[in-house]
């Protein structure tokens, strides 16, 4: 999981940068609140789950890890383009794909944290061998 979920990171950091540069050329700023969203809810916040999950294996390999990244990544951008689809349109029509969406990130970030509590205290980190010379 620790892998997948840094390959996807990767992947947000990529649109939300691209999504940055294109609202600079066009000096257009509407959509910052998107262009933020992926980079903090995408990129950084993803990033960490796999730098978490690489260091607490166990944690990755429970039931709540792939929960957890199937909502995160479903919510995430149908959420960012509903909310994008909105801004740009002016029409609230997708607002309720938008707040469910939305939920189900938090309802993933909630398993994330809950998968940490009951699984840090049995999982062990990875050791750095010390090599001395």
């Amino acid at each position: 999981m620790a892998k997948t979920f840094l390959k996807i990171a990767a992947i947000y950091f990529t649109v939300g940068v691209l999504l940055g540069m294109t609202m600079g050329i066009m000096q257009d700023f509407r959509l910052a609140s998107v262009h933020a969203h992926f980079n903090l809810l995408g990129w950084v916040s993803m990033a960490l789950f796999g730098v978490i999950y690489h260091f607490y294996p166990k944690a990755a390999d429970t039931s709540l890890a792939k929960t957890h990244f199937w909502l995160h990544n479903i919510g995430l951008p149908v959420m960012q383009i509903g909310l994008a689809i909105e801004i740009v349109s002016g029409n609230s029509v997708l607002l309720p794909v938008v707040i469910v969406s939305s939920l189900l990130v938090v309802v993933g970030v909630v398993l994330f944290t809950i998968n940490l509590f009951l699984q840090l205290g049995s999982a062990s980190v990875k050791q750095k061998k010390d090599i001395s010379v």
